[in-house]
This record gives structure tokens, C-alpha cells and sequence, in this order.
């Protein structure tokens, strides 16, 4: 596993991403083929809905108020709850009105239940952004220019997380796996006991592969080799749908997003901050590196958000903390653990059925693939611009490829939320199917 501080090659990244950006099919993304075409055949697409969605934990079924639209099992964002999307279309309220400030006190609240921690010490956050928002809050407030930072990559991810710390004048030292697998213990090991690092980042499920970092052995090494040595996870498509024990694990910051398992429209940036990670950034010797991103604009309202008084330094999105506030308290209904065996359960289902099909995984080792998506290589006579838009004709949307050493090499497809939590949905099964006839209409058969 090569391990650098050079330079990202911003620019080849880029020409990465914009390869893909062809003239033939609109985007469904920014960043991949995650496309359907303009001439999709819309007579395969069903003409009624049939499907039940899920209000909280244990509701009674009733029909779905979505117009008809292709599947989107893209690795977020993800499909949405009716309930979630009606939360959005709440009339317009005052950032600062007793009503909205205990629906934002009470998400962030519930945050503390989805991360699994109980220390009065930690502080969740929710500001207006996407997942890459969460990188600026780390890089700007908890490493200061000229320290050193570990990134552990499994993915395109892991390359953009130290990116982003190198802006912010951070050190970086990285430990880069071959795609489909992770950096190993020993290696970690070994660059712990060479430098004193202010932090170590980790990708939990880097989305661009389908690895699953774990996290509880990780923690332990570096809490026994570098105890002082922030633990920082990126969670943005691993939250809600894999485990994360912030107490137990002992982990100082995780950051995610609104749109994958949590089930909530894209536009929130959502975080968790151990008191160590806290204490951190109050004693920094220089400024917080951003102002939008500062924890000293931020961490004394969300202080007062949580303890339900009106608080201002940037104005929220109301709308969307309601979808969030929706989708948490759907979360908590059910019960963490119990969503965390249902990812499970859904992944090991959809993991069988393409290894049915004689396809391969490109994390080939089942303890390093996730549970909320899964990256699939294409057979070598079948190239993902063929075949996304043929599920496309079919109501499917998966995603093309983003490492770059492999995106031609294969396709993705994400199963988190209310796809994989309400069977009645029949995401699943339609996915599967369109896959298989997908791959057979590229002239493919299993060998």
C-alpha cells in the first residue's frame, strides 16, 4: 500500500469526473454516469403505484404520494420516505420561533441516539452544506497549519479528505489501499509510532468502492500507540446504516450527510464531536482557519439550539431540519441496532444475487464490504455506459464507476433507507431484475 504526502492531482481528479459528463444522457449526479437516458422506454415503468411506505416504526400501510419516477439506487442520495418529503413542504417559519427551535432542538437531540452517545460533552452539529461541508469542520477547526495529519483511503474519499486538510495547510501523510481493500493495522501501526499526528481520518464506507473500514479495532491501536491523536471518522455513507458506537469505540469527531441512510433530502451537513475533539479546537494557538465552518461561530448554537433557545449566526433551513427531524424520529422509533441488522440482512441478500449472476464485488473480502451499497465489477465484455442506461429503460438507476484506477471496470449500486426497510417497496427485487436482464441484453451470460 503506497503511502504519500504529495499533492493531489486536483486536476486529473477532475478530468476523472468530467470524462464522464458526455452529451447523450443528462446527469443524475454531478460527478458519474449516474444517468437515465432521454429516450428511456416508459412503457416499462409501472403505471400505478403499488407500493406501501412506512411513516414511523410500526404504521399502517398506505399508498405513496410520489409521482412515478425511476428507482434511484444511486449511493445517495437515496430514495425517500412520503412522510420525510411532506416535512418539506412545511409552511415558512422564523430560524428563531419557539416552534422551530424545539423541532431543532429535539433532532439534535436524537443525533446523540443515532451516534450512540450518552457524554454531555459531545456536541452534534447540523449546518446548512453537503457531507463535504463535515471535511472543512475538521480541517478549519481541529488541526491547525503545519500539524500533521494520517488519512487512511479506501477510496476516491479518502483522496478528497486529504485534499482538504492540505488546503487548510495541514501535513498530510496518507496510507492508500488498492482499491477494494483497506489500509492494515500493522501499516497504521508503524505510521503512528513515526510521528505525533494531531489527527487520523478513515473513510468508514468509502462510496466510491464499496469498502467498510472498521472502526472499534482501529480506535483501540490508536488510543494505545497515539493517544493523542484525534480519531476522526468520514461517515457520510456509513451513518445509519452501519454501526457506529461513538461512547464505546471512543471515536473524537464522525461527519455525514442528510441524503444516504438517514434518509433526509441533500443539504445538511450533520456531525458529532467528542469533548476531547471539542477541547481541541479551544486550544488552538491560531484562529479557525474558516468563518463559515468556525466552531467558534457554531458550537454556542447549537449549544442553545439543543437547549431549546433561540440562537442565530447563519440562517438554517427550517424545511429541511423538519425532513431531518422527520427522519430521526423514524430512526429512533425503530431502533438503531435494529436498522443496522436490516441494512445487514438487505446487503447480504443483494451480495448473493450477484454473486448468483457469476458477478464479482470489488471488495472481494466480506469483512471490508459495506451494507449499504455494493460496487460491482462489469463482466469484460459489458461497459457500464451500456448498460446503466439499459436499467434506466427499466426504472433503475445505479451509478457508474469514480475511482479512478477501476471506473471503467464497473458500477454501483446503493441500498440504504427506505429501499431496503419497507419490502413493500419491491426496490430490491426490481433492482436485482433489471440487472440480470440489463446484463443479458449487453450479450452477457454466466459462465
Amino acid at each position: 500500500m503506497p503511502r504519500s504526502s504529495g499533492p493531489v492531482d486536483s486536476p486529473a481528479r477532475l478530468s476523472l469526473i468530467s470524462r464522464h459528463l458526455g452529451p447523450n444522457y443528462p446527469l443524475n449526479t454531478p460527478y458519474t454516469v449516474e444517468r437515465h437516458p432521454d429516450n428511456i422506454d416508459t412503457s416499462l415503468l409501472p403505471k400505478t403505484q403499488t407500493r406501501a411506505l412506512t411513516t414511523d416504526a410500526n404504521p399502517s400501510a398506505k399508498m405513496s404520494t410520489q409521482p412515478e419516477h425511476p428507482t434511484l439506487l444511486i449511493p445517495g442520495p437515496i430514495e425517500f420516505d412520503d412522510a420525510v418529503l411532506n416535512s418539506m413542504s412545511h409552511y415558512s417559519e422564523s430560524h428563531v420561533s419557539p416552534a422551530f427551535v424545539n423541532v431543532f432542538g429535539e433532532t439534535l437531540s436524537m443525533l446523540r441516539k443515532l451516534f450512540q452517545t450518552t457524554d454531555s460533552s459531545a456536541q452534534p452539529f447540523v449546518l446548512s452544506g453537503s457531507g463535504t461541508l463535515g471535511w472543512d469542520l475538521v480541517a478549519a477547526n481541529l488541526i491547525e497549519p503545519g500539524e500533521d495529519a494520517l488519512v487512511l483511503s479506501t477510496g476516491y474519499f479518502g483522496d478528497g479528505f486529504a485534499d482538504c486538510l492540505k488546503v487548510y495547510g495541514a501535513n498530510v501523510t496518507q496510507i492508500s489501499a488498492e482499491p477494494g481493500s483497506r489500509p492494515q493495522l500493522p501499516e497504521i501501526e508503524k505510521a503512528l509510532s513515526e510521528k505525533k499526528y494531531k489527527l487520523l481520518t478513515v473513510t468508514h464506507v468509502d462510496t466510491s468502492t464499496g469498502v467498510l473500514s472498521e472502526l472499534k479495532n482501529l480506535s483501540e491501536l490508536v488510543h494505545r500507540v497515539s493517544p493523542d491523536t484525534l480519531v476522526i471518522v468520514d461517515g457520510v455513507c456509513s451513518v445509519a446504516c452501519e454501526e457506529i458506537d461513538f461512547d464505546a469505540w471512543k471515536l473524537d469527531g464522525v461527519v455525514t450527510a442528510s441524503q444516504k441512510a438517514i434518509g433526509c433530502p441533500a443539504g445538511l451537513s450533520i456531525s458529532m464531536f467528542s469533548g476531547r475533539a471539542i477541547q481541541a479546537f479551544q486550544n488552538r494557538q491560531t484562529p479557525p482557519t474558516s468563518y463559515f465552518a468556525s466552531m467558534k461561530n457554531w458550537l454556542p448554537i447549537m449549544q442553545n439550539y439543543e437547549a431549546k433557545k433561540p440562537s442565530y449566526f447563519a440562517t438554517p433551513s427550517p424545511q429541511l431540519v423538519r425532513a431531518l427531524h422527520t427522519a430521526l424520529t423514524q430512526i429512533v422509533a425503530q431502533g438503531v441496532r435494529e436498522r443496522f441488522a436490516a441494512h445487514k440482512a438487505a446487503s447480504d441478500k443483494i451480495k448473493a444475487a450477484i454473486a448468483a449472476l457469476g458477478l464479482k464485488q470489488v471488495a472481494a473480502n466480506p469483512d471490508d464490504q459495506a451494507h449499504g451499497m455494493t460496487a460491482i465489477y462489469l463482466p469484460e465484455n459489458v461497459k457500464g455506459a451500456e448498460l446503466l442506461p439499459k436499467l434506466g429503460a427499466r426504472g433503475v438507476v445505479f451509478a457508474g464507476g469514480i475511482h479512478k484506477a477501476i471506473a471503467a471496470k464497473y458500477i454501483r449500486f446503493g441500498h440504504m433507507g427506505v429501499s431496503v426497510l419497507d419490502p413493500s417497496r419491491g426496490h430490491v427485487e426490481k433492482a436485482i431484475k433489471a440487472l440480470e436482464e440489463g446484463l443479458s441484453e449487453c450479450g452477457y451470460q454466466k459462465a
